[in-house]
């Protein structure tokens, strides 16, 4: 079965010319691609499949999701090595300034 897991978009800038955003999964924030959502911005609530922002949620029922995931015990996986922990730490990598 495959999984939307619902987070909260920190900040929003590119990669490589692709919109991409961190976003906040519980206490764990990771990189992702934004494009399927190009009016997603910080302060917003995305469902994300494998690491594309899929659909804009309404802040409760991402807590609602999120909940029902972690009873599940579907958010474990958040805690693997993000494999662009290094490129996201440094902004330029971002293509940020």
């Amino acid at each position: 079965m495959c999984l939307g897991v619902p987070g909260e978009i920190v900040d929003v800038g590119t990669r490589e010319g692709l919109r991409v955003g961190r976003v906040r999964f519980g206490g764990i924030t990771r990189e992702v691609c934004l494009e399927y959502q190009p009016d997603a911005a910080p302060g917003d609530y995305v469902l994300v499949h494998v690491g594309f922002a899929i659909s804009k949620l309404d802040p409760e029922e991402a807590r609602r999701t999120w909940e029902l995931l972690e009873a599940l015990g579907e958010t474990a996986e958040l805690d693997a090595p993000d494999p662009f922990a290094e490129e996201a730490a440094d902004p330029a990598a971002r293509g940020r300034p």
